[in-house]
């Protein structure tokens, strides 16, 4: 399936959207009504106070983020939980950090960075651990917050439904960044767990920009929203094409990515649908 959209106000130089984040931006900002239990990893190949070192790391980097973490071992009925998980490929150790809700049912998984079997147990490699974990843990948190809130009543008490984002490829400047922040966003309202790591993710999503030669002042953009099933199976496209001033995205995106995102979640959404729902 192919959905094929224009990039609205892709050429013009405006910025529309100066001063007026959406109108789901007030709900983001709400403090989080949930504690967060965050599980010393006894479990990741790690003595005790090793586990602690990476437990409060973890906490306090939530905290400054206005998280309400806590490092606890005997989580409270309601709190949310946050796990680490090891995952050894011999000579390295990549953590996975699991978010689960009060009732155990698993939200989120998110991919650490790969350490080293002979450095995972030291206090620096540790806390270099967290402090990489803390902004992806994060925007895991508000993709499911941001999902539950657009979801029906009824949807709320079940799993929720989770996309993997792979790396948007061939895009200049801020683009792949830019671009992936904003349709995890409108992914994200629309009733999505946009999430890095694979596990549980039924479908992936990526985007492949293509941008050609300055001619008459003028570059043509493709921009291509590939959605796969989990196995890799490519499901669709939603192609948007449009031309902009030469030079427009060599550095920042800005409101062309935004427009972009926003137009295109409906088609991705869409191909989704169409498709034949994959076994769990």
């Amino acid at each position: 399936m192919v959905v094929a959209l224009g990039l609205a106000a892709c050429g013009q130089d405006t910025r529309p959207f100066v001063g007026n984040p959406g109108r789901n931006a007030r709900r983001l900002a709400v403090p989080f009504a949930i504690r967060l239990a965050v599980m010393p990893a006894t479990a990741a190949v790690l003595e005790p106070d090793q586990a602690r070192i990476l437990a409060d790391a973890l906490t306090e980097g939530l905290l400054a983020q206005d998280v309400p973490a806590v490092t606890t071992d005997a989580p409270l009925p309601l709190d949310w939980r946050l796990t680490v998980e090891p995952d050894s490929t011999g000579a390295m150790l990549r953590p996975r950090f699991v978010l689960r809700d009060a009732d155990g049912v698993e939200q989120g998984v998110v991919d650490g960075v790969a350490v080293p079997a002979t450095l995972w147990r030291t206090t620096p490699a540790l806390r270099q651990t967290a402090s990489v974990a803390v902004p992806q843990v994060l925007r895991l948190l508000l993709s499911v917050r941001a999902s539950q809130a657009a979801a029906t009543p009824g949807a709320l008490t079940a799993t929720p439904q989770r996309v993997r984002f792979l790396p948007v490829r061939g895009a200049p400047g801020d683009g792949a960044q830019a671009l992936a922040s904003r349709m995890r966003e409108f992914m994200s309202n629309q009733g999505w767990v946009v999430q890095d790591a694979a596990e549980g993710a039924a479908y992936g999503l990526t985007a492949e920009v293509r941008i050609t030669p300055p001619r008459n002042n003028e570059q043509t953009v493709d921009l291509q929203w590939i959605v796969t099933r989990r196995d890799g199976e490519e499901l669709g496209r939603v192609v948007q094409v449009e031309a902009v001033p030469a030079g427009r995205l060599d550095r920042f995106w800005g409101d062309v990515a935004y427009v972009a995102a926003e137009q295109a979640t409906g088609g991705v959404i869409q191909i989704i649908r169409n498709a034949t729902t994959p076994t769990r």
